[in-house]
Order: C-alpha cells, then sequence, then structure tokens
C-alpha cells in the first residue's frame, strides 16, 4: 500500500510504552502507528531476498523499488511540501521494523533519511530547505558521504569563475548505486582566508562522477556503500550549501548527529531485535535448562538497554526541533556509543542462546556480522570517548 496521508501520533518520549511490550512500540509510538504497520509490511517482502544480497554481496535494488513504489523517500517532508510529515521517531520506528526484514536496505535508507531530517530541521527554524520539496517531487535518493568528510574532509576544491572544480574519492556512499544526488564536501586548501570546506551537492547523473564496486565486507554486505570518484566536476555557487574552516567543530556537525544518529542506530535496534527473537524460538525447546532462562534475561536486558538509549535520542531530537549545540551532540554520541555495545552484547547473547544451530549460516549469524557495522559509524567509541573528554574539560 501506499501511504499518502498524513499521520500523527502520541508522544515519543518513552523506551517502551505504556500500554505494554506487546501493544506499544519501543519508540514510545502506539504499536498500531500506521507508518510502523507500512513498515512491517514492506519488511516482511524484503526479507524474501536479504539472505541473497547478503551471500552474494549484491546491492539491495530491490528493496530501493519498494521504498520508491511507496513514496518512502519523502517520509520525513512536512506535508506542506508533498511528504509523508512523519516524525522524526515515526522514520526511526519504520527503519526499526525494516532491519528486521533486510539490514542493508534499512541502513542504506537510513544515510538518505538523515539528510531529509537534516533538512526538515532547517526548515523548522525557516531556514531554506528547497531540497525537500524535490525529494517529494521526484522522490530523489539522497547519498551521504559523511564518514569521509568529519572536521577535515578530503579531496579537493579548486576555486573558478562561478564555482569550484572539485576532485576526490568519496568512500563509503552507502545506497550509491541507487543514488540521484550525492550530497559531499571537498577540502579547499587554497582559500583566502586559511583551508576551508566546500559543502554541496552533485547529480550523479553529471559528467566525471562514476561508482567503484568497492565494498566487500563482513557484514552489511547489500548496502552498495562503494567508491563514489568525483573528477574534475564543476560545481557552480548556486550548489554550495556551506563553506566552513576546515579541521574545527561547526555547528553544521550538531544538526547532523542530532538528526542522524537516531536513524542510523535504529537499524541496528531492527539487527539486533531480529536475532533475538530467533533465539527465543531456539531457547524455548530448552526452556527447562536454568542456565539458557537466564541467558534469555541477560538478553533481553541488553536489548531494553539498546532501546532505552536510541528512544532518549528520539525525545531529545524534539521533532528535529533541537538545538545544534555541542552539548547535544555530546549526549547523542554517548547514547550512540551505549546503544551500539548494547545491540552488540545482545546479538552476541542471541548466538551463545542459539548454540550450533544459530553458528551455521541463517538469521543469527546474519544479524551477528552487521550488528557490528555500527562500531564504525561516527563517531567510534575511542573517538566518541576523546569528543566528550574534551568537551568536558
Amino acid at each position: 500500500m501506499t501511504m499518502t496521508m498524513t499521520m500523527t501520533t502520541g508522544a515519543e518520549t518513552t523506551a517502551d510504552g505504556a500500554a505494554g511490550p506487546h501493544t506499544g512500540h519501543w519508540t514510545g509510538l502506539a504499536g498500531d502507528n500506521p507508518w510502523i504497520s507500512t513498515g512491517r509490511a514492506i519488511a516482511s517482502n524484503l526479507a524474501v531476498n536479504a539472505e541473497r544480497h547478503d551471500r552474494d554481496g549484491t546491492f539491495v535494488q530491490d528493496g530501493f523499488e519498494l521504498l520508491h513504489e511507496h513514496r518512502m523517500m519523502s517520509l520525513l517532508v512536512p506535508t506542506e511540501l508533498g511528504g509523508g510529515d512523519a516524525t522524526h521517531g515515526e522514520a526511526c520506528a519504520v527503519i526499526a521494523e525494516l532491519a528486521k526484514g533486510c539490514p542493508a536496505t534499512a541502513l542504506s535508507y537510513s544515510m538518505h533519511s538523515h539528510l531529509v531530517a537534516a533538512q526538515v530541521w532547517r526548515h523548522h527554524r525557516g531556514l531554506p530547505a528547497p531540497v525537500l520539496q524535490r525529494v517529494a517531487a521526484d522522490q530523489l535518493c539522497l547519498i551521504s558521504t559523511g564518514a569521509s568528510d568529519w572536521l577535515d574532509s578530503n579531496g579537493s576544491a579548486t576555486r573558478v569563475d562561478g564555482g569550484y572544480i572539485v576532485n576526490a574519492r568519496k568512500m563509503p556512499a552507502s545506497g550509491c548505486p541507487a543514488g540521484d544526488m550525492l550530497v559531499t564536501s571537498f577540502r579547499w586548501n587554497e582559500a583566502p582566508d586559511g583551508p576551508q570546506v566546500v559543502h554541496c551537492s552533485i547529480p550523479f547523473s553529471n559528467d566525471g562522477v562514476s561508482i567503484i564496486e568497492s565494498w566487500d565486507t563482513m557484514g552489511m554486505r547489500g548496502t552498495g556503500s562503494h567508491t563514489v570518484v568525483v573528477e574534475q566536476v564543476f560545481v557552480p555557487d548556486s550548489a554550495i550549501t556551506l563553506i566552513r574552516p576546515a579541521d574545527v567543530w561547526h555547528p553544521v556537525w550538531a544538526t547532523v548527529l542530532g538528526a542522524a544518529v537516531p536513524l542510523i542506530m535504529a537499524a541496528y535496534i531492527g539487527v539486533a531485535e531480529a536475532a533475538v527473537e530467533r533465539a527465543v524460538e531456539l531457547a524455548s525447546r530448552r526452556s527447562e535448562r536454568p542456565e539458557v532462562v537466564a541467558q534469555v534475561g541477560r538478553m533481553h536486558n541488553r536489548l531494553t538497554a539498546a532501546r532505552d538509549a536510541v528512544a532518549s535520542m528520539i525525545a531529545s531530537s524534539n521533532n528535529l526541533s533541537f538545538e545544534n549545540t555541542a552539548d547535544h551532540a555530546d549526549v547523542a554520541l554517548r547514547r550512540k556509543t551505549n546503544a551500539t555495545e548494547a545491540c552488540v552484547d545482545a546479538v552476541q547473547l542471541a548466538l551463545e542462546i542459539g548454540g550450533g544451530q544459530a553458528y551455521g549460516h541463517g538469521i543469527i549469524e546474519r544479524m551477528f556480522r552487521d550488528v557490528h557495522g555500527s562500531l564504525y559509524h561516527p563517531l567510534p567509541t575511542a573517538k566518541q570517548e576523546m569528543f566528550t573528554g574534551n568537551h568536558m574539560l
């Protein structure tokens, strides 16, 4: 089914919902929320090919075709701009549900969604966000290169009349085989005021933009997080979204992190949930063994800790109306680390509970490999701890 109506729900402030585990959702949304139902319906179709994409390392093109069919590219875009008007929490819930069917589709989609979310944050503040209408009208897929574009960025930008000539190799760029617009940045070392970073958007259809199929990993094998090559591409001044000093903190990162981290980590919540559900099925056959019962309890403790961390991010986001301060970013990053550790722990316990059957190729083994991808999203634990330490001192 295609969702065209505006959907609103109650508060997004609790982790498990006052209605209890069977009627509420960990985001605090009602269990019968229409967007959650849509996510589950799509996930059931995604699951058909998820194992094949993992085995072959092929991009989840069929998953993105389903997302386009349901107009999910504009899930977060406000109604007045032609979108689905989902809240930040609803988008997180959808991504978690998608991940239970196909983690690679969910994670790649979260990368698009966080770019949209950052623009919605701007829209909420009355700032220009023209890409939102284009996303809604044409169901554009936005591709992020944020993991390689932290404070310093990479590549090169050379000033010319009317714009810049840019060159770079950007990796990973999750979902790039389905991409319409590359949202990226380049280092401008010859800027008059010292090294700068030039942020811009580049259509994939431009001459000089190509993809090298470089993604061959342990987990999240179907995300198509390949290398995008940008070679001698002219970027007009009209496509420049920000120029900032290189190598130093800028508020744009607080906006991006506040918008992105809950969406990305929601995918890993779904991964953990899928592994936990399968482990419970296997454990039910050995429920007379007290050590198995205890492990099941411990596994759910860790899943709850992960859900609570992400639900707290959603609550503090205030539906993409948060203050883009270093304080907000720091708390989001700490919760990201906590959620990552808890998700990995929950899936590790699922593997132990499942025993030899889980160790063979199957849902738990696949989710075990996929969940470890959470360790590498900005900021990895060591960098997060340095960021927090510096922020506090």
